[in-house]
C-alpha cells in the first residue's frame, strides 16, 4: 500500500532504478529485421544456384544466355517489398499510445513520457490517461477505468483501493494515485502486444505445396548437378582427352551445364504465385479490401468456418430505445423515468445509456455510488440519494436479474423472440459496491420493468450468409447478447434455428459438443472466442474468425484467417490478413471470388512449370550418362519456356475462374506434371537421338527446340482449357510468335537457330506430334480420375 502523503521517489531512487534496468522500456525487436528479410529472400539455394549459372554465362558466353536471371531479380524483390511491409504493420502495433505520464518525486509532480517511468513510481491518474505500467491502487476518488482495449469489457469498471490497474488501460472518470508494480516488458500491455506481434504467416497450401517441390527439388539437384558437371566435361573431352580440349571445349561444357541446371528450376513459377496474389491484393483494394498478407487471399477460399459477431457485422450496431414495459404498478411511471433518466446522463454512459438520453431527462438526482456493466455480472447499478431513503437500481441481462422470477423472465424471453433487445430493470438492496463480486440480484431484488430496444439488421446480411451457405461455408454467430435475442435475428437471416447461452458452457467437452450441433451462440465471454476457434481447428475445420476490439485480436490471430472490420482497434488491424475498410460484410464474397480465381489459376500453371522441370531433370541426367552434347542451349531453352510457359502463365494467373476449392493442390499437380514432363523428355530425346548423328550440332539443336515447343505448346493447350476465344488465340499468337523466331533473321541470330535439311523439320515436327498425342492421352486419363480440372 501507499502510505499517506507519500512523496514519491527521490532523485537518487530513481538513478539507482535506472542503473538497474528497472525503466519501463520494452524489448520492441518481436518483428523480423530488415536484414533477416534481405538474407531470407536473397541468400536463398535457389538463388545461389541460378546466381552461379548466371555468372557462368557471364564468364563462358555473352548476355544473351543469362535472361533467366531476369526472373530472380524480380522475385527476390517482390518477396523483400512484401516482407517488408508486413514488418512496418507490425512495428506499427502499439498498445500504449500515452504521450506523457503524471508521476509524485520527492513531493513534486513531474510529467515523463511513458519510457522514464521506472518500477516504484508514485503515478497520478486523471481522466483521460492512458496506464502506462502495471500499477497497485492508493487514494482512490470515483475511479472509472476502460480496460476494453485489454479485456474487451466495453463498459468502466470501478476500481478500489489495492486494486491493480494494467498498463494499456484508460481512466474514464475520477483520480487516484497508484505504485508501479512493472514495468517494461514485464507490463502487461507489453507482454499482450510482444505475444500479438509475434510474426506468424498465414497457412497458404499453394506456398505450402510449393515449398514441399522446391524441398524434393534441393536432394535432386545436388547430385544432378554433379552428374550433369562430370558428363559435361566427359561429353567433350573424355577422360584420356582431357588435357587437349580446347578451351572453346570448356566454354560449350560449361554452357551445356548451365542449360541442364537452368532446366531443372521453375524459376518462374514463386514469381506468377506472388504476381497472382499481388494483382488480387490491388483489385480487392479498390473494393475497400485491405489484405495485409499476399496469401490470405487463398487462406478464404480454404475457410469452412466463418465466425463472426452479430452486433456490426449482421446488424448495424446502433440500437434504439422502442419502449418501457412495466412489470409492477407499483412503480410509478415518474419514478421509473427519473431514475432512466439518471442513468442515460450519467458520466460514464455506454451505448445503452445514449439509446435511453433522447427519451428520459435528467432531474439532478445525486449519485452515490455506480457499478458499471460487467459481462461476467451482466448486469449494472447505481445507488441514488433520496429524501425518503436511498435506494440501488439493476439494469442488465433478464437471464441473471429474472432468474428467481419466471413470470418476468418469460415476458422478457417473449420480447427477445421477436428480435428485440430486451434488459431488465429492478430495484436492489444494499449499494452498487454490493454486487461488484456478484453474479446474481439477490433475494431482495424486485423486478420492475423491461427496457425494449431494437437493432437493425444490415440488408445486405441475409444474402451474403445465403451466398455462403451455398459455397459450402459454415457460419457461426458468436455474440455477448441474449440468447434468444441472437437466435431471432439468426432465423430471421436463415441461419439454422436454436441458440445457446455460451455462459452455460464451462469446459471445453462442453463446448465442443455444442459446436457440433448448433451454429448461434449468445453470452459469449471475450476468451471464449478463441477457446471456439481452437474447437473447430481441433475438428479438422478452416476457420476465419472476424472482430473488432484488442480482446478479439488473440482469436483473430489464432484463426486460419483473422478478418478485421474498418472500425476495429488498432491492435486488431494489425494482426489480421483481411481488412473491411468500410466494415461491409457484404464484401466477403467478393474476395472469396478472387481467392478462388488465384488458387485454381496457380495450380493451373504450376503443372506448366513443373512438367518443364521434369523433363529438364530427365535430359540432363540422359545427356549426362549418355555423354551427349545437351539438346539446347540456355537461350534456347528461355525462347520455348518464355513463350510456352511464362507468358501464358501470366495471362493464365490472372483470368476469371469460379471453381470451387479442391484440396490436394500438391497430389495433383505432381500426378500430371510428372507423367506429361517424362512423355515430353522421351520425345525430345527420340528426337535428338536421330538429328544429332544426321545434322550438325548447331542444327540438331534448333530442330529438337522445334520438338520441345511442340510438346510443350501441347502441354499448354491441355491446361488452358476449355479454350475460349482468347485462350486459343494466346496458344496460336504464341505458335506464330516461335515460327517468326526462326524467320526474323535478327531473332534467328540471337537464338542460334538453324534450319537447313526439310526432311529433318519434318522430322522434329512429327516427333514433336507423337510427344503432343501422348500428353493428351494422359490428360484425357488424369481428367477421369480428377487428377486435373477445366471446369470453371
Amino acid at each position: 500500500m501507499i502510505p499517506p502523503g507519500s512523496p514519491g521517489l527521490d532523485a537518487a531512487e530513481v538513478a539507482d532504478r535506472q542503473a538497474r534496468g528497472l525503466v519501463n522500456v520494452s524489448d520492441s525487436t518481436t518483428s523480423r529485421s530488415v536484414g533477416s528479410i534481405l538474407r531470407e529472400n536473397v541468400f536463398t539455394f535457389f538463388n545461389g544456384i541460378l546466381t552461379v549459372c548466371f555468372v557462368a554465362v557471364l564468364l563462358l558466353g555473352d548476355l544473351g544466355d543469362g535472361l533467366f536471371y531476369g526472373i530472380v531479380v524480380v522475385n527476390a524483390l517482390i518477396g523483400i517489398v512484401q516482407e517488408l511491409r508486413a514488418k512496418a504493420s507490425l512495428d506499427r502495433l502499439a498498445l500504449l499510445a500515452a504521450p506523457e505520464t503524471a508521476v509524485r518525486r520527492g513531493g513534486d509532480v513531474v510529467v515523463l513520457r511513458p519510457e522514464q517511468v521506472v518500477l516504484g513510481d508514485l503515478m497520478l491518474l486523471r481522466p483521460g490517461d492512458q496506464v502506462t505500467a502495471d500499477a497497485e491502487l492508493g487514494e482512490v476518488a470515483d475511479l472509472l477505468v476502460d480496460e476494453s482495449m485489454l479485456t474487451g469489457e466495453s463498459e468502466p469498471v470501478a476500481k478500489r483501493p489495492g486494486e491493480t490497474v494494467l498498463s494499456g488501460s484508460l481512466i474514464v472518470s475520477g483520480t487516484a494515485e497508484a505504485l508501479v508494480t512493472a514495468v517494461g516488458a514485464d507490463a502487461y500491455a507489453n507482454s499482450l502486444t510482444r505475444e500479438i506481434k509475434k510474426r506468424t504467416l498465414v497457412y497458404s497450401e499453394l506456398r505450402a505445396a510449393t515449398t514441399r517441390i522446391l524441398v524434393y527439388l534441393t536432394w535432386l539437384l545436388l547430385p544432378v548437378i554433379a552428374i550433369v558437371v562430370v558428363g559435361r566435361v566427359l561429353a567433350y573431352g573424355g577422360l584420356d582427352g582431357l588435357h587437349t580440349v580446347s578451351i572453346e571445349s570448356w566454354r560449350a561444357a560449361g554452357l551445356d551445364a548451365v542449360a541442364s541446371v537452368v532446366g531443372m528450376i521453375p524459376e518462374g513459377l514463386v514469381l506468377l504465385t506472388s504476381l497472382a496474389f499481388g494483382v488480387a491484393v490491388i483489385q480487392l483494394g479498390r473494393q475497400k479490401v485491405l489484405v495485409q498478407e499476399l496469401a490470405a487471399v487463398e487462406a478464404l477460399a480454404r475457410v469452412d468456418v466463418l465466425c463472426v459477431d452479430k452486433t456490426g457485422t449482421l446488424t448495424t450496431g446502433e440500437i434504439g430505445f422502442e419502449r418501457l414495459v412495466t412489470l409492477d404498478e407499483g412503480f410509478a411511471t415518474e419514478r421509473l423515468d427519473r431514475v432512466l433518466g439518471i442513468i442515460a446522463h450519467d458520466v460514464a454512459a455506454n451505448q445503452t445509456a445514449l439509446a435511453l438520453r433522447p427519451h428520459f431527462v435528467l432531474d439532478g438526482s445525486h449519485v452515490l455510488e455506480r457499478l458499471p456493466f460487467s459481462s461476467r455480472r451482466a448486469f449494472s447499478a447505481i445507488s441514488l440519494q433520496r429524501d425518503d431513503g436511498d435506494e440501488t437500481w439493476l439494469l442488465g441481462a433478464p437471464e441473471r436479474l429474472f432468474a428467481a422470477h419466471p413470470a418476468a423472465l418469460a415476458q422478457a424471453n417473449a420480447i427477445a423472440a421477436s428480435g428485440r433487445r430486451a434488459l431488465a430493470f429492478g430495484l436492489g438492496t444494499g449499494l452498487a459496491s454490493d454486487y461488484a463480486d456478484r453474479t446474481d440480484p439477490g433475494g431482495g431484488f424486485r423486478p420492475a420493468a423491461i427496457a425494449v430496444f431494437h437493432e437493425s439488421v444490415r440488408p445486405d446480411a441475409r444474402d451474403t450468409l445465403s451466398y455462403f451457405h451455398d459455397q459450402g461455408v459454415r457460419v457461426v454467430v458468436l455474440s455477448g447478447d441474449n440468447p434468444v435475442t441472437v437466435g431471432a435475428i439468426a432465423d430471421e437471416l436463415g441461419l439454422p434455428p436454436g441458440a445457446v447461452d455460451a455462459g452455460t458452457l464451462e469446459s471445453d467437452e462442453e463446448l465442443a459438443e455444442a459446436l457440433g450441433r448448433t451454429s448461434v451462440y449468445g453470452r459469449v465471454a471475450p476468451e471464449q472466442k478463441r477457446r471456439v476457434v481452437k474447437s473447430l481447428q481441433g475438428d479438422g475445420r478452416v476457420v476465419a474468425m472476424t472482430g473488432d476490439g484488442v480482446n478479439d485480436a488473440m482469436a483473430v490471430k489464432d484463426a486460419d484467417l483473422g478478418i478485421a472490420m474498418g472500425n476495429a482497434t488498432p491492435a486488431t488491424r494489425a494482426v489480421s490478413r483481411i481488412v473491411l475498410l468500410d466494415s461491409r460484410f457484404d464484401r466477403l464474397p467478393t474476395v472469396l471470388a478472387y481467392a478462388r480465381r488465384v488458387i485454381a489459376n496457380v495450380e493451373r500453371v504450376s503443372n506448366l512449370f513443373l512438367s518443364k522441370t521434369v523433363y529438364g531433370i530427365v535430359l540432363a541426367l540422359a545427356s549426362a550418362f549418355l555423354l551427349w552434347q545437351f539438346p539446347f542451349l540456355p537461350r534456347q531453352m528461355t525462347l520455348v519456356s518464355s513463350l510456352a510457359i511464362g507468358i501464358p502463365s501470366f495471362f493464365l494467373a490472372l483470368a476469371p475462374n469460379r471453381r470451387r476449392y479442391q484440396p490436394g493442390v500438391l497430389k495433383r499437380v505432381l500426378a500430371f506434371s510428372i507423367p506429361s514432363g517424362l512423355l515430353a523428355a522421351v520425345a525430345i530425346l527420340a528426337s535428338f537421338a536421330v538429328l544429332r548423328a544426321w545434322v550438325p550440332l548447331a542444327e540438331a539443336r534448333s530442330l529438337v527446340t522445334v520438338t520441345l515447343f511442340l510438346v510443350s505448346l501441347w502441354v499448354l493447350c491441355v491446361l488452358a482449357r476449355p479454350l475460349t476465344s482468347w485462350r486459343l488465340g494466346m496458344v496460336v499468337v504464341v505458335a506464330v510468335v516461335f515460327t517468326a523466331a526462326f524467320l526474323v533473321p535478327l531473332s534467328r541470330d540471337f537464338f542460334a537457330l538453324q534450319l537447313g535439311h526439310p526432311v529433318a523439320l519434318l522430322f522434329a515436327i512429327g516427333v514433336g506430334a507423337l510427344g503432343a498425342a501422348g500428353i493428351e492421352l494422359w490428360y484425357r486419363v488424369a481428367k477421369s480420375r480428377g487428377l486435373v480440372f477445366d471446369r470453371e
